[in-house]
């Protein structure tokens, strides 16, 4: 199973003697499975089929289920009242012989109410249960497609992802380059300051300055949240690769990214460092929105 998106779209047309349907299903990102349906009257029993059939294939998304099924009134019967047309053409006989008339026609004397009776044909319970069952593989049809959408929309968001992901591993490597001249940096800045306040370094404790020099560059050592980052990167390109869904483990993950992404800048004492962890969290960012959608 490759990466599946919450958001797409399955169609799917049948017909069955005088009935005829479209079936259409809509997807889009949720934190459950949350089927809704609007189906005709007298269907009832398909609710259970629905949602049944849809958690056997879709985890997480707000799906949307809309039947339009229309019937073409054809199969009808015709009832002919014939004792009353037989009483209707007796009477008109006698007043065409009686009043010297013309005897009236026969669409006439059938247009009279009740002389004529159209009568429905109902479906009985073999044809009903035939409709449903092909109602059902329509069903089914309309939901592969929708699988197959919600794939297609996978595989453009897993590229995506892929490709931030490879943003992050590059801002991390700029990250690590800076880190490793940090500590001669720190050393410089602060032997500076130190000089700035005694004059031809008259009163310095050398010793003492290299113990502060050293507790500052602990405090501002990077290498756990480089190395946690480095091992998030491989995880989220695993997740991509893996089966199953993965949407909310890596909501998780990129959580995780973020919080490394915030250490990294409160711990840095060089601005091109600081830039590179904002860059960081704006790729996170990035991440976040997109998994979102991700099943």
């Amino acid at each position: 199973m490759t990466l599946s998106s919450m958001t797409g779209f399955g169609r799917a047309e049948g017909h069955y003697k005088h009935y005829s349907w479209v079936w259409e299903i809509r997807s889009v990102n949720g934190k459950g499975l949350d089927v809704r349906m609007r189906i005709p009257p007298g269907l009832d029993a398909f609710d259970q089929f629905i949602k049944t059939t849809i958690k056997k294939e879709i985890t997480r998304g707000s799906i949307n289920v809309l039947l339009q099924l229309s019937k073409e009134e054809t199969d009808t019967d015709v009832k002919v009242n014939e004792a009353a047309l037989d009483k209707l053409i007796g009477v008109a006989k006698k007043a065409s012989v009686d009043h010297d008339l013309p005897m009236p026609s026969l669409d006439s004397l059938l247009s009279i109410r009740d002389v004529v009776e159209i009568i429905l044909t109902e479906d009985n319970e073999n044809q009903i249960s035939e409709r449903n069952d092909i109602l059902k593989k329509s069903f089914i049809e309309a939901l592969s497609e929708l699988k197959s959408s919600r794939q297609e929309e996978g595989l453009a968001t897993r590229k995506m992802l892929s490709d931030v992901i490879d943003q992050v591993e590059d801002l991390l490597n700029q990250a690590e380059e800076i880190v490793n001249n940090q500590p001669s940096l720190l050393k410089e800045k602060y032997e500076e300051k130190v000089n700035a306040l005694f004059d031809n370094k008259q009163g310095i404790d050398k010793e003492r300055l290299a113990q502060e020099i050293v507790l500052l560059a602990t405090k501002a050592d990077t290498k756990e949240e480089t190395d946690r980052l480095r091992a998030h990167i491989a995880s989220a390109r695993t997740m991509l690769d893996a089966k199953g869904t993965i949407g909310r483990k890596m909501d998780f993950l990129t959580q995780e990214f973020n919080r490394e992404a915030n250490t990294l800048c409160s711990k840095s004492s060089d601005i091109a460092l600081t830039n590179i962890g904002l860059s960081l969290k704006t790729a996170i960012d990035q991440i976040r929105e997109q998994v979102q959608n991700v099943e």
